[in-house]
């Protein structure tokens, strides 16, 4: 079964969260850009291509086998798509180099102690968001796809018997309910990191967090370490209640497992424990499979570093809780993966006598396990890197079972990827098969009254009920390609059920008044069931909840749009958001509609008109309407008739631009807009445009550069470009000409660092002056990045058009900046990875706008009117700040 002609591929690139250093994926897991184009009738965003056509590539490998680009025109290979995004984003933040350990811990503190502007950050999206909206229900959309109500992406869950239901979100913090779900809380706002690995509630009912997204992919964030809430039921989380020292500091945690009065951490750093009753005192480092990578040892520099003491998981046997399993190992393969056991005071790696679980080190990576209540079943997922290398449909190597009990096995193989598939999955067609992610989606849970019933969370969710005799697909995909959908529902053959969001995470398994329930966590947010729930005839659940019930706001956007709104009043409020499309706030709606699928990325919205919209999906791939893409009720497939168009850039098609390429129009003439790849592009219809061939070639950056950023004003142009991007070789400059094509020349950046040698990551031009412009720049200063020209500053100011530059940072925090806007007062505010920063006209010292969370804000943009600032935060919506509060 292949996936429907007309529908994007709607999971793409894993997220983001704010925390103590960024998660950075070498080389090895870049992809190159999956095929664009307009062979297909429905252009770039089309999913059917990805089902039937995916190449034989490579999915996140090694350094030594880069990926290979998909030849398909239409569809892509999402898998690809989601490394290559993820490797763009760290790229932005590491390059030219390694950066130290604690760099956002510094950045943290370093913000706190900046003076206060007055007023106050007002929430815009927490209200439901609806992603099957009927009114976007149309082929550029997943309306009707069954997700429902979503939210950004939940890497954890804890659920207790008493109804209280714990969620850690990729960006966006950990958030309560009391309800078995929904009307939530959000219980760690004061913590420094809002990234979360790992959730558990131990025996005594207390709730621990482990900190840092470990998920590997790169706009994920290491944390801070592990807290401990002992009221769960009523506190909030407290720095001052860290487990140990900041040993854990800038990690990722993956897993927090108990046994023998310990408390087990499988990090970046290796496996780590510590006594679950005396909570001061240090973490002892129980296995690094590579010492001399961790910080402090004698290759600590080493640009493989992050990836050569990477744990998933730890087993530990319910009989003997002196007998520990270490499932170790970077999901692309290497000599030091699999699975150890300490045998004479040594960790040893298993090299057999595990049956069909594999020993050797290129069949383990990502590992899961699974224990039953009762010590009678543990359970395990196995992602092969030799799969991920080698195999086009899927990296899973299996699903297993130890029905001794005992972590040591012997397992027995229970599931693989093709039976999976024929349980009348959604991902049933070669090039995209169940597992195909599995080193970024995994979940694993039995029943705690019934060792023989799982639950498996890979693409999909997946249950068996006889101990892996037999597999249902309890929540598909999406019902896309089912018999009971059509786009027309005139001709459904019968009702879809509600579905989970794809791509699953987290899990838990809880009780509320007396129903046992399941609930999982994926990057549409958190769903549930009951444990023991129903079915249709083809497996598929019929009675998922959606928990996103607007309360809980954690979406990951990139980009936000503000226009007036013609037909109600008040503004129209869009924005681009990882893996959850394009979101669309008119001013008399109580629940947010998606008017396109995908992933979402930069936005332009008419200040005039807030229907009139362009969405960039990935690779410049952009769509443009007029309507705000409400369907019109004709329920057409037919793009010629379609109310929203695309109009790619050439560099779309020739994968020449960034995963999220920059898109902006004049700030004097917004029919006027530019776009960036290897070349900078230009077009003059506005929203008018109907064709990618109305675009015009400005200037060529050249071979191996792709634009950064790019603004414009009263015809005068910006171009910030990288290439290469990544820390081997990394360079970066400034382009600047006219829109019409004339005086285009590099800028010659000075030798002595002014600009340093970092990701240029926006410009704000002033205005009134178009030759008054400033510069942000991504990354971290030569304090904490090794590596050429990393210089120091975040913020610089040319007066002569891009000719010279000063740095203004003063007092700004070592931080990532994302992008800025000069305020209608003539202030300047900065977006960065920790919130949002302000000088004010004539001052030269910065002062933290409101008080966000410890969330990365990646752009800024003023109302039509310019008296509100509108932040993009990507994990906790969208916000907006009264600028006249900023003095």
């Amino acid at each position: 079964m292949s996936l429907p002609a007309h529908r994007r591929r709607w999971f793409t690139l894993c997220a983001l969260t704010a925390s103590a250093a960024l998660v950075t994926i070498p080389p090895s897991a870049s992809a190159s850009a999956a095929g664009h184009g307009g062979g297909s009738p429905f252009g770039p965003r089309t999913l059917a291509q990805l089902a039937k056509e995916r190449v034989h590539t490579v999915g996140a490998a090694s350094s030594k086998a880069p990926l290979a680009q998909a030849e398909d025109d239409d569809g892509g290979n999402e898998a690809d798509e989601i490394a290559e995004g993820a490797d763009q984003y760290a790229e932005a933040r590491t390059s030219p180099g390694v950066v130290a350990p604690g760099a956002y811990g510094a950045a943290w503190n370093s913000l706190q102690n900046l003076r206060d502007t007055g007023g106050h950050w007002r929430n815009v999206t927490d209200l439901p968001y609806n992603s099957d909206d009927p009114r976007y229900r149309d082929f550029d959309s997943n309306s009707s796809g069954g997700s429902g109500y979503v939210t950004g992406r939940m890497a954890a869950m804890a659920a207790d018997d008493d109804g209280y239901v714990y969620a850690g979100s990729a960006g966006g913090g950990v958030w309560r309910s009391r309800t078995g779900g929904g009307h939530w809380t959000p219980i760690s706002d004061r913590l420094p990191s809002q990234s979360t690995g790992a959730l558990a509630v131990d025996g005594g009912g207390r709730l621990w967090l482990g900190t840092g997204e470990a998920s590997t992919n790169s706009d994920a964030y290491l944390g801070s370490g592990v807290y401990v809430l002992a009221h769960p039921h009523h506190g909030t989380f407290s720095a001052r209640r860290r487990v140990g020292g900041d040993e854990l500091e800038s990690t990722t945690i993956h897993e927090l497992r108990f046994g023998g009065g310990k408390v087990w951490a499988a990090t970046s750093k290796g496996v780590w424990s510590h006594s679950t009753k005396r909570l001061g005192g240090h973490w002892k480092l129980e296995f690094a499979p590579n010492p001399d990578f961790l910080p402090g040892g004698s290759k600590a520099g080493d640009p493989d570093a992050p990836y050569k003491n990477i744990a998933n998981d730890i087993a530990i046997d319910p009989q003997d809780p002196s007998k520990v399993v270490l499932a170790v190992g970077w999901r692309s393969g290497d000599d030091y993966n699999g699975f150890y056991t300490k045998s004479g005071g040594t960790w040893k790696r298993i090299t057999s006598g595990l049956g069909d679980l594999p020993a050797d080190a290129d069949n383990v990576g990502n590992v899961t396990f699974a224990r039953s209540a009762d010590g009678s079943r543990y359970y395990a997922i196995d992602e092969s890197p030799e799969q991920l290398n080698t195999n086009p449909d899927s990296g899973l190597e299996g699903i297993f079972v130890s029905k001794s009990g005992s972590p040591t096995g012997p397992w027995t193989k229970i599931a693989d990827y093709k039976g999976l598939a024929a349980d009348n999955s959604a991902l049933n067609s070669p090039g995209y098969m169940p597992g195909v992610q599995a080193w970024y989606n995994q979940f694993l849970a039995v029943d705690p009254d019934d060792a023989e019933h799982v639950y498996a969370g890979l693409e999909e969710v997946y249950e068996t009920k006889d101990g892996g005799g037999t597999w249902s697909t309890v929540g598909p995909y999406w019902n896309f390609g089912f018999s009971c959908w059509s786009i027309d529902p005139a001709e459904q053959t019968g009702d879809c059920n509600p579905t989970t969001h794809s791509d699953q995470h987290g899990v838990a398994i809880g009780r509320y008044h007396g129903t046992s329930y399941v609930y999982v966590g994926n990057d549409g947010g958190a769903y549930k069931r009951p444990v023991d729930g129903s079915q249709d005839a083809q497996g598929h659940a019929t009675d998922w909840t959606s928990l996103n019930d607007g309360t809980i706001d954690t979406l990951q956007y990139y980009s936000v749009g503000i226009g007036k709104d013609l037909d109600h009043g008040g503004v129209s409020v869009t924005g681009g958001l990882q893996d959850n499309g394009q979101s669309i706030l008119r001013s008399n709606d109580r629940i947010m509609g998606s008017n396109f699928g995908g992933d979402g990325g930069d936005t332009l919205t008419d200040p005039a008109n807030g229907c009139d919209i362009a969405q960039e999906y990935v690779y410049l791939a952009v769509q443009v309407t007029q309507n705000c893409a409400v369907n019109d009720g004709s329920w057409t497939t037919d793009p010629s008739k379609a109310t929203s168009y695309s109009v790619a850039p050439p560099d779309n098609a020739t994968s020449e631009a960034r995963f999220i390429a920059p898109l902006a129009a004049d700030m004097k003439n917004s029919s006027t807009w530019i776009a960036g790849g290897r070349h900078i592009w230009a077009q003059t219809h506005g929203y008018a445009i109907r064709s990618g061939a109305e675009w015009k070639g400005l200037y060529d950056l050249g071979e191996g550069r792709t634009a950064t950023a790019v603004a414009a004003s009263g015809g005068k142009v910006y171009a910030a470009w990288c290439g290469p991007c990544n820390n081997q070789g990394f360079a970066r400059g400034i382009a600047v000409g006219n829109a019409d094509g004339t005086g285009w020349h590099d800028i010659s950046l000075p030798a002595d660092g002014t600009v340093p040698n970092r990701y240029l990551s926006g410009f704000a031009i002033d205005p009134k002056n178009a030759d008054h412009v400033f510069l942000t720049v991504n990354g971290f200063s030569r304090a904490w990045t090794e590596g050429p020209g990393a210089g120091v500053g975040h913020v610089f100011e040319s007066t002569d058009g891009g000719t010279t530059w000063k740095d203004v940072s003063a007092n700004l925090p070592d931080v990532p900046a994302d992008s800025a806007v000069v305020t209608a007062n003539g202030g300047l505010a900065a977006a960065t990875d920790l919130g949002v920063v302000y000088r004010a006209p004539g001052r030269t010292h910065w002062q933290r706008v409101g008080n966000l969370p410890a969330v990365a804000v990646l752009q800024l943009k003023t109302s039509p009117d310019g008296r509100t600032l509108y932040a993009a935060t990507h994990g906790r919506g969208i916000y907006t700040f009264k600028v006249r509060d900023l003095d």
